[in-house]
């Protein structure tokens, strides 16, 4: 009988998660006894479940926690987890305003959250949900929002930086996974943002407060910083309205209309959904991961076969209008994410385990690469070897798309740079991703010279 504690469950004495026998659960220490039972008794579980705002979970009997074991819980199975700064500015914003939701109804059931950290969010079913179960203890009358702090660092500093500074400030996740510093924050917005009564509150003012009672011992602090339950419900209201004004419009960026400008005709385009769609067939894959995905638009043609579909790109604008157009439909398999793959994902925080790697978080049944292997090739000189490395990696099987020089696309590319590419060609690309896979199938996409391959791990 294996157990694992998972490595980013360590920092609250509350409990902590872990895996045996390949089952996920959830333990609850002793001393979460008196709030986790009021959880249950208040009917905050109940609400929260019910609306989808929360995880589900059953707790199981002749399951041995470890030490201070009071409950062993098994929650639903998310199918794939993701970080902040992999999110598109939607879901940052659509988590934000889940947590704020999630803290009226505990307020309105004798609870609060004592945790409010973007890392207790995941996307499940097209949208975001709260998957900690004991971030939740009793509230009492006068008691200020011990996650207010915390709130405005890991979600309305981060969402302003993106709206009025630049998207890619997401990334900052990547520096910390303690949120963005006020501080840094203030000196980073432009002078303007001080006019958002929100931001000036919750940042400016914030950050202020922090600066000059930091370090100070103040006896008696508790009562001067008392809040009735009528202020603590405003004090929501006003972060609420604070994130629901905070936009971000996706345009711009170099990839965001990629469909609207590329060389294939719409038959070419259609014929290329349905090869990929019987390559997709001929896997059984059941899990899949679009790597340059643009828009998702063969992210769909991969959920619409019954696949989880992670769809990954590099570009903030593309990820953002996957997410919207997915949102909008009510679409249940896709999750759009952001991935450099020239940079993806590593492991952070705590001993570097405590986010995990995206490769960590594979492999997948199936990769897609369509018209990516020119981008990484050329324009970031990664040699067809480490590519199909890396995809062997990740993936049992693989669909992958050639894009010879000749294409508009590579020649595009090579307009502004030397052409020290020679085995950039179709021969030497076969020979090498045949040292790592076995070329199952493989077909030229009409009115192109673009050719799609089926391939299996070896």
């Amino acid at each position: 009988m294996s157990k694992r504690v998972d490595p980013g469950s360590f920092r609250d004495p509350s409990g902590f998660v872990f895996v045996q026998d390949g089952i996920l659960y959830r333990q609850v220490n002793v001393c979460w006894r008196e709030e986790y039972d009021l959880l249950n008794r208040s009917g905050l579980y109940h609400s929260l479940v019910r609306d989808g705002l929360m995880i589900p979970h059953e707790e199981v009997e002749g399951v041995d926690g470890c030490e201070n074991a009071y409950k062993v819980l098994k929650p639903r199975r998310i199918p794939f987890i993701s970080y902040p700064y992999e999110w598109c500015f939607s879901q940052l914003k659509d988590a934000a305003l889940l947590t704020l939701e999630i803290q009226k109804k505990a307020l309105a059931h004798g609870m609060s959250l004592k945790d409010a950290s973007a890392f207790n969010v995941q996307f499940v079913d097209g949208r975001p949900v709260f998957i900690d179960t004991i971030s939740f203890e009793q509230y009492r009358e006068g008691d200020p929002w011990v996650a207010y702090r915390q709130f405005c660092m890991h979600f309305l500093a981060p969402l302003a930086l993106m709206s009025r500074r630049d998207i890619r400030l997401n990334q900052w996740f990547r520096v910390t996974v303690e949120g963005v510093p006020l501080d840094l924050a203030s000196s980073l917005l432009p002078f303007l943002a001080k006019l958002h009564p929100s931001l000036f509150m919750h940042i400016y003012l914030h950050a202020r407060s922090q600066k000059r009672y930091a370090g100070k011992s103040l006896p008696g602090v508790s009562k001067r910083t008392a809040i009735s339950k009528f202020g603590l419900v405003a004090l929501l209201d006003s972060l609420e309205g604070g994130v629901r004004r905070l936009n971000w419009t996706p345009s711009g960026t170099e990839w965001a209309d990629y469909y609207q400008d590329t060389n294939y005709s719409k038959d070419g385009f259609a014929s290329k959904q349905h090869i990929v769609a019987d390559y997709i067939k001929l896997s059984a894959a059941r899990t899949v991961w679009d790597l340059g995905a643009n828009d998702g638009a063969f992210s769909r043609v991969a959920a619409g076969m019954g696949c989880h579909t992670v769809s990954f790109d590099i570009d903030p604008a593309c990820v953002e209008k996957n997410y919207r157009s997915g949102k909008m439909s009510g679409e249940r398999d896709v999750l759009p994410l952001l991935l450099d793959l020239t940079n993806p994902s590593p492991g952070l925080g705590w001993a570097t385990c405590e986010r995990t790697s995206v490769s960590e978080r594979g492999p997948c049944d199936l990769a897609l690469a369509l018209a990516l292997i020119h981008h990484l090739a050329i324009g970031h000189n990664v040699p067809f070897a480490n590519i199909a490395e890396y995809f062997a990696s990740i993936a049992l099987w693989l669909v992958v798309e050639f894009v010879p020089k000749e294409d508009s696309q590579v020649q595009r590319m090579l307009a502004t740079r030397k052409d020290v590419f020679s085995d950039y060609d179709q021969p030497h690309f076969e020979v090498v991703f045949s040292r790592y896979f076995s070329i199952q199938a493989q077909a030229v996409v009409p009115d192109s010279k673009r050719r799609l391959y089926l391939m299996k791990r070896l």
